[in-house]
């Protein structure tokens, strides 16, 4: 059967049989000899950048290294620098990979990875996504992702979309008209699974939901759907099952990385343990056991074109207890580090915070289609949503009052309707941004 997918990738070369099968030999490893390898695996991508890397022996201090828990968190800031001061000796850009990164996180930069870790990135993926039965080469993806709006850079992704076995809908514009048109796509075309960003496609199913339809019942061939890059609250994983009528899995993700964690079957967020090693950090770089809150810090075991050891990626998350060196499990994710409002009082708070408490009043009459948060001064916040009808005084009051249980009393918030929310270039909404 004639695989599109994996051809690409092998004419742009990638090496995809040679890491298909090396991931297949480290997902059959028993625990012992899966300790053995990440042992093996963060002494050797250390050993290869201190000798062969400028960038990160400088950062470290020198060329040799005693101890795991000594070596330097790498941070966003440190990487924003030209790429070509941050390549490894016998890389360049006629050997490697070159993307970059949303921006998301404030501190856009370029990244790098070789071959061979790019193509284990995607072996990883065909993976994961194998679990639900998608194959990358045949299955088809309802895309929600953001796309260039110049010419060649549109063209470009269309053609990349159509090797990919996929359809895009672009989600700039989210209007009831537009999600229209992106209904009668799913008449006509047999997907297999949707992907894409969360508020996009909880967007979708609310526009399903007024019109009292089934995506299901219009695409009978629709199997999952996976959603990625912003929050998935358990309130929308609910509405999006029952207006989808299929499973939905949560993925997390970096593009300088991989697939961080992806839901298994089981409905557990596994953690990849097969190319990354993910550790959970306090504010003095200690590593916290399973079950505390601290910051996610993720090293590449293969990327030798560019080191990412120890690298703070940062977002805050919980291991499981239940956790094991072989198959962790993601407990939760509390946002990323800087999405903290710090407020009069001095407390420090999750901006997700806000974003949960509001959310679950103003949305319980399915008035508002959604919302964002910004910090405009420590006692003061603003809410931009887009709505049907303003909110009304009971609301506004309600929230007030949720707030100041859960945070503190004093605290204002100024309301601003909108037709459309303000993403970021690649279509990602921000919930909660502080501009203090």
């Amino acid at each position: 059967m004639f695989r599109l997918f994996d051809l690409t990738l092998a004419l742009n070369g990638f090496p995809m049989k040679e890491a298909k099968t090396a991931l297949s030999a480290i997902v059959g490893m028993s625990e012992k000899e899966h300790r053995e390898f990440v042992e093996s695996k963060k002494n050797e991508i250390v050993d290869f950048h201190l000798k062969h890397n400028t960038f990160y022996r400088s950062l470290h201090g020198s060329a040799a290294f005693d101890s795991w828990d000594q070596l330097p968190v790498l941070t966003k800031k440190n990487l924003q620098r030209p790429l070509n001061e941050r390549l490894s000796e016998g890389f360049s850009n006629k050997n490697i990979y070159i993307n970059k990164t949303s921006g998301s996180s404030g501190d856009p930069f370029v990244f790098a990875k070789d071959k061979f870790s790019h193509a284990l990135t995607w072996a990883s993926n065909i993976y994961r996504f194998g679990w639900y039965g998608i194959d990358f080469n045949h299955s088809l993806q309802a895309r929600f992702y953001g796309i260039p709006l110049d010419s060649f850079g549109y063209r470009k992704e269309r053609f990349k979309d159509l090797l990919s076995h996929r359809y895009r809908f672009p989600i700039f514009d989210l209007s009831d008209k537009v999600l229209e048109g992106f209904l009668d796509h799913f008449r006509v075309k047999k997907f297999d699974y949707i992907n894409g960003y969360t508020s996009s496609i909880v967007l979708f199913a609310k526009f399903l939901k007024q019109k009292n339809l089934i995506l299901k019942d219009i695409c009978p061939t629709l199997k999952v759907c996976m959603v990625t890059s912003e929050m998935l609250f358990e309130s929308d994983k609910f509405l999006l099952e029952s207006q989808f009528g299929i499973p939905v899995v949560n993925e997390y993700g970096a593009s300088e990385l991989d697939l961080i964690a992806f839901q298994n079957p089981e409905g557990e967020w596994q953690v990849n343990a097969e190319t990354l090693y993910v550790e959970i950090l306090d504010d003095e770089n200690n590593v916290l056991p399973y079950g505390k809150e601290g910051r996610v810090v993720i090293t590449s075991l293969f990327n030798k074109a560019h080191p990412f050891i120890r690298y703070d990626i940062g977002d805050i998350g919980v291991l499981d207890e239940s956790s094991t060196l072989q198959k962790p499990i993601l407990k939760k994710l509390t946002g990323r580090t800087n999405d903290v409002a710090i407020l009069p009082s001095g407390k420090k708070s999750p901006g997700l915070t806000f974003y949960y408490v509001t959310k679950s009043i103003i949305e319980d009459d399915g008035n508002v289609k959604e919302f964002i948060i910004l910090q405009t001064a420590p006692e003061r916040f603003r809410i931009e949503y887009v709505s049907e009808q303003p909110l009304s005084a009971p609301q506004i009051k309600n929230i007030a009052e949720a707030i100041s249980i859960y945070l503190e009393p004093g605290l204002h918030f100024d309301f601003e309707r909108k037709t459309v929310l303000d993403r970021s270039s690649r279509g990602k909404l921000k919930q909660f941004k502080s501009l203090l």
